[in-house]
């Protein structure tokens, strides 16, 4: 994904599309890590899919110059709009012990 938004981001930056990865920093709660990961256990380290929705909205939504050809991480990018408190993305309402997403290091 992130090569292709590379590529996107030089090829229609000059009519003005931006292209950006976002990633989530931990896993989510939905319902293929239910499945594939460990159910309800899997579920209680994870945050809910609103993180990602509130940043791919942030990015929407932001003034000034386009961001493009970045990888963006959700809970960066809500820092960074002053977002200081993230226990209520977490299912067990306490963002502590998360599951790390698998493809970050």
């Amino acid at each position: 994904m992130t090569l292709a938004t590379l590529a996107f981001a030089a090829e229609f930056s000059e009519q003005g599309v931006a292209a950006n990865c976002l990633w989530p920093r931990t896993t989510i709660a939905t319902d293929a890590v239910a499945n594939l990961l460990g159910g309800e256990q899997a579920l209680r380290h994870a945050r809910t899919p609103a993180i990602v929705a509130d940043a791919a909205y942030a990015i929407l939504t932001s003034e000034g110059q386009p961001i493009t050809g970045r990888t963006l991480i959700d809970d960066e990018v809500l820092r960074e709009r002053g977002v200081t408190d993230f226990n209520g993305y977490a299912v067990s309402g306490v963002d502590a012990d998360l599951d790390g997403d698998f493809f970050l290091d």
